[in-house]
């Protein structure tokens, strides 16, 4: 009986986070934001390319996750999400706003994830990427992007986002949570080239080091 009623909880609970609890996460997110003021910086760059009906690969750091999918005014984008446990729960949250998910990460599935990707961008369509992702170190942008980005001819687009108002966890990633009616501002910066014959690790550290600009501008926003 024990071992029926262990088997029982955990189907339910199984049911529960792949179904259930994505919606009520998607629903809270949605009812946060909308008590928000917004502001905008720079989101005509990857209008410009939308626009042209060109794919672009946005990039932003694992701690902006939560709020990082309302500016997207693009066709579609697929979402780079781990294979791990918490990339099911992220991913099943995704697809509530309409979008598509690449699954893999730098230590599993990453060789197909890169493929995939590759194919999605020579289509023009647009990828999403975490890169310091899914388990750090945080603020640190794996190779993954950069050889993306070079395969393929793509724009890397930075983007982050800051609040008047934050709540900064102890994890890992010093994840981002605004409080409600507070308010935000959204950054995207310049689009990055892979350059020919540029060091690939040169080409890796100028998407840190763009990123890095757009978060200091972001959080700098309401600090001026």
């Amino acid at each position: 009986m024990k071992k029926l009623l262990k088997k029982l909880f955990k189907s339910l609970k199984k049911r529960l986070s792949s179904t259930f609890l994505p919606r009520i996460i998607y629903l809270g997110m949605r009812a946060l934001y909308a008590t928000m003021r917004v502001t905008f910086r720079g989101m005509e760059i990857p209008v410009s390319f939308h626009e042209q009906h060109r794919g672009v690969i946005l990039t932003f750091w694992h701690s902006m996750i939560l709020m990082s999918s309302f500016p997207y005014r693009g066709n579609g984008i697929h979402v780079l999400v781990s294979r791990h446990g918490d990339g099911e729960l992220i991913g099943r949250v995704i697809q509530q706003f309409g979008f598509f998910l690449v699954r893999g990460s730098s230590s599993k599935g990453g060789k197909e994830a890169l493929h995939e990707m590759v194919s999605l961008l020579r289509r023009n369509r647009d990828v999403a990427i975490t890169p310091d992702g899914p388990r750090g170190p945080a603020e640190e942008v794996k190779p993954g992007i950069a050889q993306l980005a070079r395969l393929t001819g793509a724009p890397v687009i930075p983007a982050a986002f800051s609040g008047s108002r934050l709540k900064i966890l102890g994890t890992w990633d010093r994840f981002r949570i605004p409080w409600p009616f507070s308010r935000i501002v959204y950054v995207c910066g310049d689009p990055l080239y892979y350059q020919e014959g540029e060091e690939f690790e040169h080409f890796r550290i100028r998407i840190e080091k763009a990123l890095r600009d757009v978060t200091a501008q972001a959080d700098a926003y309401y600090r001026s």
